[in-house]
């Protein structure tokens, strides 16, 4: 239902705005009043003021932790979770990040299957982003050098396309250029 705001910019961007607007035009309406309006001492009992703290404070909360417990689906350990738990078979891809290159070991997958993927780095730090054929980032993992286990995560693809792969890690000078592709097919089974 609410996709849109987990799944891109645009959507943390209403969000901030569903939050700090609100904030701005009360803040603003208290400043004009005290300034303007009634420049004299509160006359409001201090019972009443610790009510009104009390609402805006529970309102903040439930606010606060609605969005972010509807959002607990979305974070990318809990679908690795549930794929796990679903006994789905897995898609294995294994892959290596080197300045300035990826080694993947399967670059085609099949949509509606889950995929893990597992990476490290073979000399620096190195990002691994997989992005949308309409280019929201779908997830990213970070390839760390030196580390005994790979970095995983697993993740399905709803729909088929050319998926763009980049390192968002800076890992040097043709950082730019670290580029692959993921090609996610129908599947028919």
């Amino acid at each position: 239902m609410l996709d849109f705001l987990y799944l891109n910019g645009w959507g943390a961007f209403v969000m901030v705005l569903l939050m700090a607007v609100p904030f701005a035009v009360v803040f603003t309406y208290v400043i004009h009043k005290k300034t303007v309006v009634d420049q004299g001492p509160a006359a409001t009992l201090p019972d009443k003021i610790s009510q009104i703290e009390i609402g805006w404070i529970a309102l903040v909360l439930v606010v606060f932790v609605g969005v972010n417990l509807y959002s607990i689906s979305y974070m990318p350990t809990a679908r690795t979770a549930n794929a796990l738990a679903s006994g789905q078979d897995i898609q294995q891809v294994d892959l290596t990040a080197r300045s300035w290159s990826y080694e993947i070991s399967n670059r085609t997958v099949k949509a509606g299957t889950p995929v893990r993927f597992s990476g490290k780095s073979a000399d620096t730090m190195h990002g691994f982003a997989i992005y949308h054929p309409d280019g929201d980032v779908l997830f990213t993992m970070m390839l760390m050098p030196g580390l005994e286990g790979s970095t995983s995560i697993i993740h399905t693809f709803d729909e088929p396309g050319i998926y763009t792969i980049r390192c968002l890690e800076y890992c040097g000078l043709a950082h730019h250029a670290m580029r692959d592709q993921l090609t996610v097919v129908q599947n028919d089974g």
